[in-house]
């Protein structure tokens, strides 16, 4: 658990977990233990005092690109990967309600049944009164990624940052898992990032956060505290600012 004594340097947040981190070590689909982790560092994090909302991928259960490249429509292919978040969103929830953490999801494809349309106002007074906010079904728009979709939301609540939880400890200049020499970075600028495709995020997405002068945080999401660690300002991340 946090110590509370410790301020955290950020009071409204927006995280991007992407699907594949709730797989744990399945090949596909949701590892509940996994999910249950997540929700534990979200909630040390709500802890703290910080405002906090998610962005989820679906890459876990669908992905609209790998559609495409199937021969399906890739509208209707994105379309089908905005739902798979929307199953991912409300996983999240029951996780985080089972640890007393209060959720909303909202959802840009609105569906009455299971979670609020997303309307920007209320987001805002959901997150003032400590309540995590979902936001699920990705822009509600296809050709859009759910990072994109993280640095719109991120710029609309008007967040401090943006954290992208990975598979690993920052952004490298490859795969670490893969590449032994692979070199990590303390800190980059926007331009770093898309001048070398680095590919933490996409361009769209990166582009909006520039814009918008959204700091980027990339963190490992399996390390148990890294979010709260990263919230103080400490552990290993990697910084993505206007200026090195």
């Amino acid at each position: 658990m946090v110590r509370m004594s410790q301020q955290p340097e950020y009071k409204r947040v927006l995280l991007k977990v992407s699907g594949e981190a709730l797989m744990g070590t399945r090949e596909y689909g949701v590892d509940t233990e996994t999910v249950a982790n997540i929700a534990t560092d979200i909630g040390d994090v709500v802890a703290m005092g910080v405002q906090v909302s998610l962005v989820i991928g679906g890459g876990n259960i669908f992905r609209g690109v790998s559609g495409a490249a199937g021969g399906m429509d890739r509208a209707q292919a994105d379309y089908m990967g905005m739902l798979a978040t929307v199953m991912n969103a409300l996983a999240m929830q029951g996780a985080l309600e089972k640890k007393q953490v209060p959720t909303r999801v909202q959802s840009a494809i609105p569906m009455a049944s299971v979670c609020e349309p997303y309307i920007r106002r209320r987001a805002m007074r959901h997150m003032e009164k400590g309540r995590v906010v979902i936001f699920a079904a990705g822009t509600g728009n296809p050709f859009f990624t759910t990072d994109t979709a993280a640095a719109l939301r991120a710029a609309e609540m008007g967040c401090d940052c943006l954290l992208k939880g990975t598979q690993v400890d920052g952004v490298y200049t490859a795969d670490p898992r893969k590449d032994a020499n692979a070199k990590r970075f303390e800190q980059l600028t926007y331009l770093d990032v898309l001048a070398r495709d680095l590919g933490v995020m996409d361009a769209a997405a990166i582009s909006l956060a520039r814009e918008n002068g959204l700091p980027i945080l990339v963190f490992n999401i399996h390390a148990p505290g890294a979010f709260a660690q990263v919230m103080r300002g400490e552990g290993r991340f990697t910084k993505i600012t206007e200026q090195q």
